[in-house]
């Protein structure tokens, strides 16, 4: 097979969650399992990094990866999902895997994994964590895919575990309150291993702390050290973090939801350093070096990482801004970041897809712009008529079309040189509009 058959058949043989919904997730480590006794168990071969949460792990997942790789470590990042290209989920010191690997890992592997009826995410897994161990990385940062007990990632036992935070998402698997989701997502704390939980409400705070207790694993919250002292957006793009320990930093990634993963980050970060990874906790000859290279990797992560869709300035005037916040927790910041965007006339192309709070992002979006409703090349996309319709109901009005390319292209057409367009709704949304772009 070539690359690009390989991947057809990862999309359309093999069920997919991304694409499928329901039908495509498998719940359950047996697969997992079974493939990792196949290959030899390889995460074992190299420390890891557990990263899960509802928002921000990808982020959070990227910049320390990219501040590990800056300090000298060959670094494996495996995240979801993807927005162009399938080899942006498997990195290794941020170049994606091989197409040669893929597809050769696929014709090697297939007779072993087929009778398994596997998920895609199954085989993604499985392939990453392979590839980790024949890159012999130092280290690999792992981005749980949903949820985080039985989730297909969470074989490995790391050196640090970190849950960014919890909001509504998924909740056809993972619980209709945050309670329940919390424990979800607390199923990645591992027994002595230490975890860092970034955002934690009443709700959710005491589902933490008895897991972490249950499993004499060190917790600590990052909220209750608030390491980013302030935060402000900069006109180019990027945020500006004022710091307790770490001075003024220039962060690459623009979001108003990147203070609270700032915090998160420099709070592994000291973890990484009482763990003798890095050299942050303590004064040493190498203090100042490591402080300029944790600087360099936080000023660079997009280009260090690969990492696409996170408040990513396309173009200005009209100044072009793409996404991927898909739920009622990323919009709650995004919205406001809209608010905030001084601009003659605000253009929004917008889609979601259909296991998402739809009313509860509606709410938040600005109803002074101009929409261009439409889905997104997925079965779970929303129709862009019923999406249209719904908007209609909390007086966010525009037209529709049926794929990303044509909003966009009418979208431009209408823009004039000081208006402000926005793209997003989901990460789908987001990745045809890259590959449109590009």
């Amino acid at each position: 097979m070539t690359y690009q058959e390989t991947c057809q058949y990862l999309y359309n043989q093999i069920p997919m969650f991304e694409r499928q919904g329901s039908s495509g997730y498998k719940e359950g480590l047996s697969n997992t399992l079974a493939f990792d006794e196949h290959l030899g168990h390889p995460h074992r071969s190299y420390a890891t990094i557990h990263i899960a949460g509802t928002n921000g792990k990808g982020s959070c997942s990227h910049t320390i990866a990219a501040i590990l790789q800056e300090c000298g470590y060959k670094v494996g990042l495996y995240t979801s999902p993807h927005l162009i290209d399938f080899r942006e989920r498997i990195r290794v010191n941020g170049k994606p895997i091989s197409e040669l690997y893929v597809t050769q890992f696929v014709e090697r592997e297939r007779a072993f994994f087929e009778p398994l009826h596997p998920s895609f995410f199954e085989v993604t897994t499985a392939m990453a964590f392979q590839y980790f161990k024949d890159q012999q990385v130092d280290i690999a940062v792992i981005e749980v895919g949903l949820g985080g007990r039985l989730d297909c990632t969470n074989i490995i036992t790391p050196i640090l575990s970190i849950i960014t935070n919890i909001s509504f998402d998924h909740t056809q698997f993972l619980g209709d309150t945050l309670s329940k989701i919390a424990a979800e997502k607390a199923g990645i704390i591992k027994r002595g291993v230490p975890v860092i939980i970034g955002e934690a409400n009443g709700m959710t705070r005491p589902v933490f702390e008895a897991k972490a207790k249950e499993m004499d694993a060190p917790i600590e919250f990052a909220e209750d050290y608030n390491e980013v002292i302030s935060a402000e957006s900069l006109p180019g793009g990027g945020m500006l973090y004022h710091t307790r320990n770490n001075g003024i930093l220039h962060g690459d990634l623009g979001g108003f939801y990147q203070a609270k993963n700032m915090n998160t980050v420099l709070s592994a970060v000291y973890h990484l350093s009482v763990l003798g990874y890095l050299c942050f906790c303590k004064e040493t000859e190498n203090l100042e070096k490591c402080r300029y290279e944790m600087q360099h990797a936080i000023e660079n992560v997009v280009s260090m990482t690969g990492l696409m869709g996170r408040w990513q300035i396309i173009q200005q005037n009209p100044k072009v801004v793409c996404d991927t916040g898909h739920n009622v927790g990323g919009w709650q910041y995004l919205s406001k970041q809209l608010e905030q965007q001084q601009c003659r006339q605000m253009h929004i192309v917008f889609g979601m897809v259909n296991d998402k709070d739809l009313d509860g992002v509606l709410q938040l979006l600005p109803k002074k712009a101009i929409y261009y409703f439409t889905k997104a090349d997925s079965k779970r996309a929303i129709n862009e008529s019923d999406l249209q319709l719904q908007a209609a109901k909390h007086g966010l009005l525009g037209e529709r079309y049926s794929t990303v390319a044509e909003a966009y292209t009418q979208c431009m057409k209408n823009a004039l040189h000081d208006d402000f367009v926005f793209v997003g709704g989901s990460s789908y949304i987001v990745g045809d509009f890259l590959k449109l772009i590009k």
